[in-house]
């Protein structure tokens, strides 16, 4: 894989990613990467040091705690490449361990965020309440093929068309 599909770096940047705009996230997860390259770097850094270049994005405190130890899990091994074992580090649910799945290894798995779980029930293809219900649903409704591309492409339509407060209904190629 190049160093865009880098399994640490989409680890790392998709924890950070979590409650923070995308664009910061991608800023900051780049500034993370120049000053410790790798997981034998991030491990041993100092948690303030990390903290000061998380501060712009929400719960920079947390997800330094999280990408360190996370780190040091995976400094050895590698990431993991199953669902179970990447859900066992800290600040990985299920949406964090799907993208790694299919962004960092080609696997087939369904990334859920909030617009994946909101465009899908506002469209009525499924009715949940939770983003991991929403990916259950998806799983035995969606054809696998879609897999792979669904979040991207519900990611991009919820940025651009089916934004969460005055969504562009009129021009929705879906209705």
């Amino acid at each position: 894989f190049s160093a865009k599909y880098d399994p640490w770096r989409i680890l790392i940047g998709t924890i950070l990613s979590a409650r923070s705009r995308d664009e910061m996230t991608d800023r900051i997860t780049e500034r993370l990467f120049k000053r410790f390259p790798d997981a034998g770097a991030l491990a041993v850094a100092p948690r303030r040091a990390v903290e000061k270049i998380l501060q712009p994005i929400g719960f920079y405190r947390t997800k330094a705690a999280y990408v360190i130890e996370t780190a040091r899990r995976v400094r050895e091994t590698g990431v993991p490449r199953t669902l179970e074992e990447l859900m066992e580090l800290p600040g990985v649910g299920r949406k964090v361990a799907n993208c790694v799945l299919v962004y960092a290894f080609g696997g087939e798995a369904i990334p859920v965020d909030t617009h994946v779980h909101r465009i899908t029930n506002l469209w009525g293809y499924v009715k949940t309440k939770t983003p991991d219900e929403t990916e259950f649903a998806l799983r035995k409704k969606l054809p696998r093929r879609y897999w792979k591309t669904y979040n991207d492409l519900l990611v991009t339509f919820g940025q651009n068309l089916c934004v969460p407060i005055s969504p562009w209904c009129s021009k929705c190629p879906v209705s």
